[in-house]
């Protein structure tokens, strides 16, 4: 038993040392949230995953079912207003109604992407107004073709298919000579 407890306290010290020197070399940081950016300094942040605070001053719906999330004060003209967010029609079950937002201030998270002229943020999932990423959309030009339920490769490959008469990877009708040494 004396022998069991004596593990026990070796196995804390080692584990507060360890723990302690993860911190003391900077590996072990908590995570401290970023802060948000405003609209103005968005244009910075090209390409990146950023968390934007905005006054929503109107909802504006296109016809064909795009929403805006108009930032910019009516004040301003729309020439001069840099920054938007907007939400697709394909994406309105995942979004919800955007309505409740006007004349709020908002965080939406997401990547700052260069707009007809203006840097904006896409809003594809409600989640993103709680810090939560956009959603997940696959490249369509690497999945063109492919269908879960086929045998065929989910990428085209040169380097796994014969061209003409020349060899292709793993060819079991094509074999390499065994040579076995003399002693």
């Amino acid at each position: 038993m004396l022998l069991r407890a004596l593990r026990m306290t070796l196995c804390v010290v080692l584990a507060a040392s360890f723990f302690s020197a993860a911190n003391a070399l900077g590996r072990h940081k908590p995570s401290t949230p970023r802060p948000c950016i405003s609209t103005d300094q968005a244009s910075q942040y090209a390409g990146k995953d950023v968390c934007v605070t905005a006054h929503v001053y109107d909802v504006v719906e296109l016809k064909d079912g795009t929403r805006f999330l108009d930032v910019c004060p009516l004040s301003m003209p729309d020439a001069e207003c840099r920054f938007l967010m907007l939400s697709l029609y394909a994406d309105h079950g995942e979004v919800g109604e955007l309505r409740r937002y006007q004349n709020q201030n908002v965080l939406v998270r997401g990547v700052i992407r260069p707009m007809h002229g203006r840097m904006g943020i896409m809003i594809s999932n409600a989640r993103q107004f709680t810090g939560g990423p956009e959603k997940f959309r696959p490249n369509p030009k690497l999945l063109r073709g492919f269908f879960g339920q086929s045998d065929a490769m989910p990428v085209s490959d040169p380097n796994l298919t014969a061209h003409g008469r020349q060899r292709s990877f793993m060819n079991r009708y094509l074999t390499e000579q065994h040579t076995t040494a003399a002693k």
